[in-house]
């Protein structure tokens, strides 16, 4: 029996009851893992709130991202043996100690990368990968603006922006927050409760503001973000951890430069195994060489996982958490 995390109706972090759970075998192209560690996510809350159905309705296991050890395999999985270390993101159901598995889905580990960290970097840094190198790839000399810089993806971010050659300006709501975004790639940090962080922009960059605006926070940082960005600057708009946006008029991309503006997701970049498998690899490579560290600040026990939500929803987490099964 598999120790998981089960959602019958939405809601508060409450709503996370710990049960047990029989996995089953491994249908075909289906794998077995043990999971050492589950990847925390801010995506989990909304899809514990209701904000986001889940896609086979109540009830349900929460979580996008685990890693672990495949203990077997179903009919027709090749590439994948049974003790290999592996890691990924989606389909949903991570908190578990045990699960099932697509075989597709699953990236082996270059051997110097733990659990831990495994955990803590597919979604997140996948995340990072497709804004930074996809939506808008960000090249030497340019300037960017990454809201929530001592977050998860955050951090993450950053430091590979920093390696690329970028400017990197980073919000955070607090000093300590913003010695962490600093240590992690950001040249400039805005503490965005005691600035105003348009203004701080418009004065670091000397007026010209910046290339691309990445923000997760949404409600709260709009229509803000727009007025960072120089003409024919892009608004990436990708979470929204203070709220949802309710009132976007696309008139105010022309009346603030001819700005361009998109809603990406990270599952229309791993549509295919082999779109996966190149994003993992860069993933990897800089992870490996050290250009980007995966911080895991905080672990919690699998069954304490309406206390990691807490944590997560009241901001008192900084880059990675993980839970233990």
């Amino acid at each position: 029996m598999a120790d998981v995390i089960m959602v019958h109706e939405t809601g508060g972090p409450e709503v996370l009851t710990f049960e047990q759970q029989d996995v089953g075998d491994p249908g075909p192209g289906e794998a077995m893992i043990r999971q050492q560690a589950v990847g925390l996510n801010f995506i989990d809350v909304y899809f514990r709130s209701g904000l986001y159905p889940a896609p086979n309705g109540l009830p349900f296991i929460p979580g996008n991202e685990g890693a672990g050890t495949v203990m077997a395999l179903g009919e027709g999985v090749t590439g994948l043996s049974v003790g290999d270390r592996i890691a990924y993101t989606g389909p949903i159901g991570a908190y578990a100690s045990e699960r099932l598995v697509p075989a597709d889905k699953l990236i082996r580990l270059a051997d110097d990368i733990d659990f831990n960290t495994a955990a803590a970097m597919m979604l997140k840094g996948l995340t990072a990968q497709y804004l930074l190198r996809q939506t808008f790839p960000v090249e030497k000399g340019q300037t960017i603006l990454f809201h929530a810089a001592a977050g998860g993806v955050g951090l993450i971010a950053c430091q590979w922006a920093n390696h690329l050659g970028a400017t990197v300006i980073g919000t955070v709501g607090s000093a300590e927050k913003a010695g962490l975004a600093k240590a992690h790639g950001c040249h400039h940090t805005i503490n965005y409760n005691e600035e105003d962080f348009v203004a701080r922009v418009a004065e670091i960059t000397g007026g010209e503001k910046c290339d691309v605006v990445y923000d997760s926070v949404g409600k709260d940082t709009y229509p803000g973000s727009l007025d960072c960005l120089r003409p024919r600057g892009m608004w990436v708009t990708f979470g929204q951890s203070s709220g949802p946006i309710t009132d976007f008029n696309l008139a105010l991309l022309a009346q603030k430069g001819s700005l361009y503006a998109i809603r990406p997701t990270l599952f229309n970049y791993i549509d295919t195994r082999a779109n996966l498998e190149a994003m993992a690899a860069d993933l990897m490579q800089v992870i490996v060489s050290g250009a980007v560290r995966i911080e895991v600040n905080q672990t919690f026990a699998l069954k304490d996982a309406a206390e990691a939500h807490r944590a997560l929803e009241g901001r008192k987490t900084t880059g990675a958490t993980v839970l233990i099964p």
